[in-house]
């Protein structure tokens, strides 16, 4: 599978705390390798957000992310649970 980094989401991970950052970078290694591992939570959104999916990155930090093919996915967004669902 092919990752790719939408540019809001790579503005916003620039800006999130490093501790985010580095938790963040040790799930990819997990999605990268098994998108549905349990830790991640991995699960379609809905509402305004259907045909996307989240990842949890820490019991409040989200990862939000769309197919863009069957192959490849962009993580869009990146941020607390409670502004990424206002």
């Amino acid at each position: 599978m092919q990752i790719e980094f939408h540019r809001l989401f790579k503005k916003k991970y620039k800006k999130v705390p490093l501790k985010i950052q580095s938790r963040f970078d040790k799930r990819l290694l997990i999605f990268g390798t098994e998108p549905f591992h349990p830790q991640l939570n991995n699960h379609p959104l809905g509402g305004d957000k259907k045909g996307q999916w989240s990842i949890n990155v820490t019991g409040d930090w989200r990862a939000i992310y769309s197919f863009k093919d069957e192959d490849t996915v962009v993580f869009i967004d990146i941020d607390t649970h409670s502004n990424l669902y206002k």
